[in-house]
């Protein structure tokens, strides 16, 4: 029997969701012959050997910091993924050539959209990475219109100091896609006036660890509803088998 290896690969990983979940996958659906690990790269210049060294691997997520960055060193990609310009999920094709999808949109999405209310018209997007640029993707598929904020000022984008009451006014659905706050450095949190949350709003951080996050409990404590990234995980991991097994 063939082994299938599947993996994840990131910076810092070793808390990762994504190992516990496929391993408890795979006993629970009895695919003795399946296998998941985490491969922690310093840099994204060590994908290629990696590849070269693990001649089972049948698909691979991709994490932060490398979902813009492993772009370049695949065959192809899917035209979401194209359009988003981020892969989270890798896919091995019968031919040996590497296909980089996206499922992160598509679990952001679906764990979104139980909480849209009428008034939920405009996002504010706090981060400008990969993951963000998925969210943006669902935004619009959604028909929501979304501002980034990044620390430093760029086109299309506001710089956090101009974040006010007028922008919560208008902005209904806040959402986290920076690492602030991630366990261990459970303390930190992005810099927005959180005094301006109202019932009116939902506050979304993707991260899951801690499970409820500073950002979250600040904005939960004026009212807003809140949600954290862990069923968009289950939702993105179960898409990316499905993205494996086609």
């Amino acid at each position: 029997m063939s082994r299938r290896q599947y993996g994840l690969i990131g910076k810092n990983i070793s808390y990762s969701f994504s190992q516990k979940y496929f391993t408890e996958k795979f006993t629970l659906g009895n695919f003795v012959d399946c296998s998941y690990e985490n491969f922690d790269l310093q840099s994204i210049i060590e994908f290629p050997t990696l590849i070269a060294n693990n001649r089972d691997l049948k698909g691979l997520n991709v994490t932060i910091p490398y979902k813009e960055v492993v772009i370049p060193y695949l065959d192809k990609l899917s035209k979401t993924a194209a359009q988003i310009g981020a892969v989270n999920v890798i896919r091995f094709t019968k031919k040996g050539k590497l296909k980089g999808y996206n499922s992160d949109y598509y679990g952001f999405m679906k764990s979104l959209q139980p909480l849209l209310q009428p008034h939920h018209q405009k996002a504010l997007i706090l981060g400008t990475g990969g993951a963000a640029k998925a969210v943006a993707f669902a935004l619009d598929q959604l028909g929501i219109l979304y501002t980034y904020v990044s620390r430093e000022e760029k086109e299309g984008m506001i710089n956090y100091d101009r974040i006010n009451a007028t922008t919560f006014d208008n902005y209904h659905i806040i959402i986290n896609c920076t690492p602030l706050g991630t366990s261990p450095d459970t303390k930190a949190f992005p810099p927005i006036p959180y005094n301006f949350f109202t019932k009116k709003h939902i506050a979304f951080d993707l991260i899951y660890n801690p499970e409820e996050t500073q950002f979250l409990k600040k904005a939960k404590k004026n009212g807003a509803i809140t949600k954290n990234g862990y069923e968009m995980l289950v939702l993105q991991a179960e898409k990316a088998w499905k993205i494996w097994n086609k």
